[in-house]
């Protein structure tokens, strides 16, 4: 599945309404693995499962497929695309060049000129961290993430970097299906946090890359039964 765009890109050039509510339901499906990469429907399926007309489907589906998320095929509906391994390895390639530059920015400030942003990620992950599990602590974790980014002052670095974010979340979420690895963020983000405040340079960007590339390893780790394991998951969390 390669993601060419984002829905805040474009938000302000799409009507609000019933396209927009489906739009935003189809990919909550997507992102939560109820529609698995590879699976295919009719417009008449999201019809007549969302109990509306085909017009506002279609033009959700039109929106969903210009980010990416679907292709259509004639006379056989429509597909969830399939994961792009290789796309999403670049866009981790891509973040790591982003953040890495982000702490060295954040490191070369002196103490007194720290933006406010380091103080509340150290009193959220350090001081008295906000426990959670799965889907919650993904969404944690790119808050975490996002948040270095901004701090660093380059709001232009920051909208690459929320873009890519938005690409990557789909694949990154499965990575917080382990409870080993819900544990391992705590502590990393810690400890990067810690060496970016006392200026560690070197020693942060270290710990910010084993980091994300630990991450990056899991993708290509990811296999059907995993994502069918997920959406089983989800299922659970979201009885009907």
């Amino acid at each position: 599945m390669q993601l060419t765009g984002s829905k805040s890109s474009r938000s302000k050039s799409r009507p609000e309404g019933l396209a927009e509510r489906i739009y935003q339901q189809l990919k909550d499906d997507i992102f939560s693995f109820r529609l698995l990469p590879g699976d295919r429907f009719s417009e008449n399926d999201i019809a007549d499962r969302m109990e509306v007309s085909r017009t506002p489907v279609r033009q959700a589906l039109f929106w969903l497929e210009h980010e990416g998320y679907v292709e259509v095929f004639f006379r056989s509906g429509w597909q969830v695309r399939p994961f792009d391994f290789d796309f999403f390895e670049q866009l981790y390639d891509l973040r790591i060049v982003l953040e890495l530059e982000a702490v060295k920015r954040l490191c070369a400030l002196p103490p007194a000129a720290q933006p406010l942003q380091l103080a509340e990620l150290k009193a959220f992950w350090v001081d008295q961290p906000q426990l959670a599990e799965g889907q919650l602590v993904s969404r944690y974790d790119e808050e975490f993430h996002m948040t270095l980014v901004a701090a660093a002052g380059n709001a232009e670095m920051a909208r690459i970097h929320r873009e890519l974010t938005e690409k990557i979340r789909i694949i990154r979420r499965l990575d917080f299906t382990k409870g080993e690895r819900v544990n391992a963020t705590y502590k990393e983000h810690a400890s990067i946090l810690l060496a970016i405040i006392q200026q560690h340079t070197e020693e942060a960007q270290r710990q910010l890359h084993d980091h994300i590339a630990v991450s990056k390893a899991e993708v290509r780790k990811i296999t059907l039964h995993m994502l069918h394991r997920a959406r089983a998951e989800s299922d659970e969390g979201n009885p009907s």
